[in-house]
């Protein structure tokens, strides 16, 4: 049985953000130290000035506070800024700031500054999401008042749910349910089936966590694919996707599950809940989940967590390696992180992931749950991937990646065969 989900992931490297990470403070710098564009004169602190106004615009969902400090003479961006305001109006903002990172000037009266906006919803979020933003403004009337012009989304920044369209919230007692142009009966269902799966995920991993997911349901797969910055036929037969910023440690946003509606809504309810169990493990193993941690380990245990309470047997949720193991073509290796691309035939993705959830339930079997944590965590407890596998194989399982190998192409013959 093919149920593909997928951890979207972002590593944190040290001295620099990469995609989906976040910083921790909200507040602009201090005016004194706020740096000049010379070719024109405009501070950061001036453009961050017309940007707080904005931001606490959003927050109080002023509308005509909001209008004021865009461009009067932008008729089309001021139109469609009205709508995003509006769209925005159910999501439970704790926060909204933003951070002039830079100013460039094209005259003595318009500017663009690179800009990050920094948001936080409230329950779910520790710390700020972060996302790049390209924002002009131009320079009107007597007063000399500086305006937005336009705001976008900075090359290479996923699209956020709420320039998509109207965001209607679901709450659930363990879940956060946005969705656009979707019906809420569905959500509802959704949000239903991820408070059943967060205690799932905690039954399989006892390291603490937030024990809440924030899910997010785009009208296609064409928008789910803008959320994540991709070419839609990465995702067309992927029924969910977890974003969110892998190793490190501290505060940090909420991971966020991103549904496909279409591929999900083919699944029936077995398939539905080991997708978001699926998705909330990978929540859950954020923290421990590190660059060293190879696709097979993390979704593996996912799948384990997602299957173990599931009474299917082996060959019904690894048909086709199993149907491989049965015609005498049993795999030589481990799945490598390319055999999960989801370019790949269909066929050897599902053996890719089925080879990764058995070799999970190997560990579980000879040296118990303990050990299966025991190794995960080791493994992504290191930054690089190399000899991060190696090492923990010897230090937490007391084997090599030979033996382990030989252990698990036996394993599939005694399950599969």
């Amino acid at each position: 049985m093919a149920v593909w989900a997928k951890d979207a992931r972002r590593v944190r490297t040290r001295g620099r953000r990469t995609a989906g990470a976040v910083l921790g403070a909200l507040l602009l710098a201090p005016a004194c130290s706020a740096p000049e564009n010379t070719a024109t004169g405009v501070t950061v602190q001036e453009v961050g000035a017309t940007l707080d106004r904005r931001a606490a615009a959003v927050l109080r969902h002023d509308t005509d506070a909001y209008l004021d400090v865009l461009d009067p003479r932008a008729a089309s961006f001021r139109a469609a800024q009205r709508t995003e305001l509006h769209n925005l109006a159910d999501v439970p903002l704790e926060s909204w700031a933003y951070r002039v990172k830079g100013v460039s000037g094209g005259g003595a009266d318009r500017v663009t500054a690179e800009v990050e906006l920094r948001y936080r919803i409230k329950g779910y979020d520790e710390a700020p999401v972060s996302s790049s933003r390209t924002v002009e403004l131009v320079r009107r009337g007597g007063d000399r008042t500086w305006y937005v012009a336009a705001d976008r989304a900075a090359d290479g920044t996923p699209a956020q749910l709420w320039q998509q369209g109207d965001v209607e919230v679901v709450r659930g007692t363990r879940s956060l349910v946005l969705g656009v142009g979707r019906r809420t009966a569905e959500l509802r269902r959704i949000a239903a089936t991820a408070d059943r799966a967060v205690p799932a995920v905690t039954g399989s991993w006892p390291e603490p966590w937030a024990e809440r997911v924030v899910v997010l349901v785009p009208a296609s797969v064409d928008d789910m694919a803008g959320l994540l910055d991709s070419p839609a036929a990465s995702y067309r037969g992927i029924a969910a996707v977890t974003t969110g910023e892998v190793g490190g440690s501290g505060r940090r946003p909420a991971d966020r599950v991103i549904v496909n509606p279409q591929a999900y809504g083919m699944l029936g309810d077995f398939g539905q809940r080991v997708v978001l169990t699926h998705e909330t493990t990978h929540v859950a193993t954020r923290a421990h989940t590190s660059a060293a941690t190879p696709v097979w380990l993390s979704e593996g245990f996912a799948d384990r967590a997602a299957y173990r309470r599931e009474s299917r047997t082996a060959a019904e949720i690894a048909p086709e390696l199993t149907e491989a193991v049965r015609r005498g073509d049993l795999p030589a290796r481990l799945p490598a992180d390319e055999d999960f691309g989801f370019g790949l035939d269909a066929a050897g993705l599902s053996q890719a992931y089925e080879g990764g959830w058995l070799a999970c339930e190997l560990i579980a079997r000879d040296w118990g749950e303990e050990g299966l944590i025991a190794f995960y965590k080791a493994v992504g407890s290191r930054s690089e991937r190399d000899g991060a596998v190696e090492q923990a194989m010897h230090t937490v399982l007391g084997t090599t990646p030979q033996d382990f190998t030989a252990r698990w192409r036996e394993y599939l013959r005694e399950r599969l065969g």
